[in-house]
């Protein structure tokens, strides 16, 4: 239940002026499943364990990572140099369990409120990433940096401005997880459930 934070692409292409920069743009979010076996809300977290995705030195029950490229312009006007386009593309993977085979019905049941209270966990993940690329978008359109007619330090100073924004996103995620997997927390509440039955 972690995020993956893959390298910006910045991209010099035909100019739109700052406001067509900031039109609206979409995330494109997808779910890629993996397999689990079980006949039991046990067997089925035990497959979990063996099977979810690998994030540093163990597994997970899901994963949310994201790839974000940028479409940006540079502009020199007098000695100064302006980012005048600025157009984000954003896909996020929500890596999660899927059973597969039928489950008996009372199983069912528990797997679909431990599922869907894993999905509700990974998709906030996906919120706070949604709202990092805006706040980049919001803080690099119109960036201006003073006699750079060459456009190497604005370069230097958008990559300072988005290290700080995308440590501000990993320590909510961190944050949000510590609640959410603590001892009591919705994640445990959740497995319990799922293994325990009601």
């Amino acid at each position: 239940m972690t995020k993956t934070f893959l390298s910006y692409v910045l991209a010099a292409v035909f100019a739109l002026s700052p406001a067509a920069a900031l039109a609206e743009w979409q995330a494109v979010e997808e779910v890629r499943p993996y397999s689990i076996s079980g006949k039991t809300g046990a067997e089925l977290y035990e497959s979990i364990g063996a099977r979810g995705p690998e994030v540093g030195n163990g597994r997970v029950i899901a994963h949310t990572t994201f790839k974000l490229t940028w479409t940006r312009k540079y502009e020199a006007q007098g000695a100064a140099c302006v980012i005048t386009t600025n157009r984000p593309k954003l896909i996020i993977t929500y890596t999660l369990p899927k059973p597969s085979t039928a489950l008996p019905p009372a199983v069912q049941t528990r797997w679909e409120s431990f599922i869907a209270g894993v999905q509700a966990h990974e998709r906030v993940h996906g919120v706070t990433i949604k709202e990092m690329v805006r706040e980049i978008e919001m803080m690099s359109i119109g960036l201006t940096v003073a006699d750079d007619p060459a456009c190497k330090k604005i370069r230097i100073e958008l990559t300072r401005r988005l290290g700080e924004i995308s440590a501000k996103q990993r320590q909510r995620g961190r944050d949000f997880d510590k609640i959410e997997m603590g001892d009591g927390g919705n994640i445990q509440q959740l497995i319990l459930k799922l293994v325990n039955g009601p």
